[in-house]
């Protein structure tokens, strides 16, 4: 028995326009690409190859204006590779703008490009690889964008895009990035995995889908083809709970994850303080009020916490029922008491602030 596998590619060399491939242009940018036949090769400025491609003439737009080009939405549970010519090109050799490349996610917002060029190639086309991970139910969209120039001076073109069903050669991929859980206040590490031809020497970065770009922490080399990459974002707090996505990127191209989420839960403490149900020469007995927190649950461990007021030693017990008694204390002492709530597993407990004065989860009490 023989068996054959068939590797997919689609592909736009935009010899009939970008209608054929399904592109479309961006009806909320500033202009369109504009489509060149090999029909038109007379009308041609000496400056552009022969052919049928897109092109931004930036001489024809202020500087900043952008227009962008939208291949087809990619639902497919694999990595893509997307592979293109490109070329910017100009009569003295200033940059016509810049050629970026953009990817967007499930119909949100666009962050920053994944991968971009600026600098002169002349007339000759150049080949850049796009290795994009796509994982069900989420769906991709890739862009082609170019802005203008202050010069506004030259051309921007591409042409011969390939969308392969397979890794790309050049340019490493991306594992599935997981989501990360923390409490607030805590260190979160995202960790990337790419694999992939000279992948140690690429540009890494951490990207959140609100724009921000984050620097690598450290990389550990896995073998000659995989590394790991992390990525720590120190004492989180919940205008940092966001998706993130790792990048890559060289002069030959770029990769890019998909999003993970951020998850910051808050710590739980008591809505209301302890409450006093019965007093003593020398005990207090109290109900903790665990029950109506503010924060993230569950609650797996609940602990009072007392100390005197006038002292500096604190005591902590794990308390197992809604009401507590505390034995042993010092007559006509006033002793400040707190509640103590745990979530599992994602660091220390969820202590009330610690000032003097009585808050909701800190209650003074007398014995009597």
């Amino acid at each position: 028995m023989e068996l054959c596998y068939v590797l997919q590619q689609r592909g736009c060399a935009f010899d009939d326009g970008p209608a054929q491939c399904d592109y479309q242009q961006e009806p909320y940018d500033d202009f369109d690409w504009t489509h060149i036949s090999a029909q038109e090769a007379a009308y041609l400025s000496s400056q552009l190859p022969l052919g049928s491609y897109m092109v931004v003439d930036s001489s024809q737009h202020d500087a900043g204006e952008k227009a962008r080009l939208l291949l087809p939405v990619m639902k497919k549970n694999d990595t893509h590779c997307i592979d293109f010519n490109y070329l910017l090109t100009s009569a003295d050799g200033s940059s016509p703008g810049t050629l970026n490349i953009l990817v967007k996610v499930n119909k949100g917002p666009l962050a920053n490009p994944i991968w971009n060029v600026t600098s002169p190639t002349g007339r000759d086309w150049l080949r850049a690889e796009l290795a994009v991970s796509t994982f069900w139910p989420n769906e991709y969209q890739v862009i082609f964008e170019a802005e203008v120039s202050s010069e506004r001076t030259g051309y921007i073109a591409i042409d011969d895009i390939q969308v392969l069903s397979y890794p790309c050669d050049k340019s490493p991929h991306f594992l599935r990035l997981g989501d990360v859980e923390v409490n607030a206040g805590q260190n979160a590490t995202f960790q990337c995995i790419a694999t992939g031809r000279d992948a140690v020497n690429n540009r890494l970065w951490l990207q959140r889908r609100n724009g921000e770009d984050i620097p690598v922490t450290y990389t550990k080399n896995i073998n000659h083809r995989r590394f790991a990459a992390s990525f720590r974002l120190k004492e989180v707090s919940s205008q940092e709970r966001d998706l993130y996505r790792c990048v890559t990127q060289s002069q030959r191209g770029a990769g890019v994850s998909n999003f993970a989420r951020l998850i910051i839960h808050e710590p739980p403490r008591p809505i209301a303080p302890p409450q006093l149900l019965s007093v003593g020469p020398t005990y207090l007995e109290i109900q903790l009020n665990a029950n109506s927190i503010f924060g993230d649950g569950p609650i797996v461990t609940k602990e009072v916490e007392y100390r005197m007021t006038s002292g500096s030693w604190t005591e902590t017990h794990v308390v197992n029922s809604p009401t507590y008694k505390l034995w042993h204390l010092d007559p006509d002492t006033e002793y400040e008491i707190r509640v103590l709530l745990t979530r599992p597993e994602r660091g220390a407990p969820a202590s009330p602030d610690p000032h003097s004065s009585p808050g909701p989860s800190a209650q003074h009490l007398l014995p009597q």
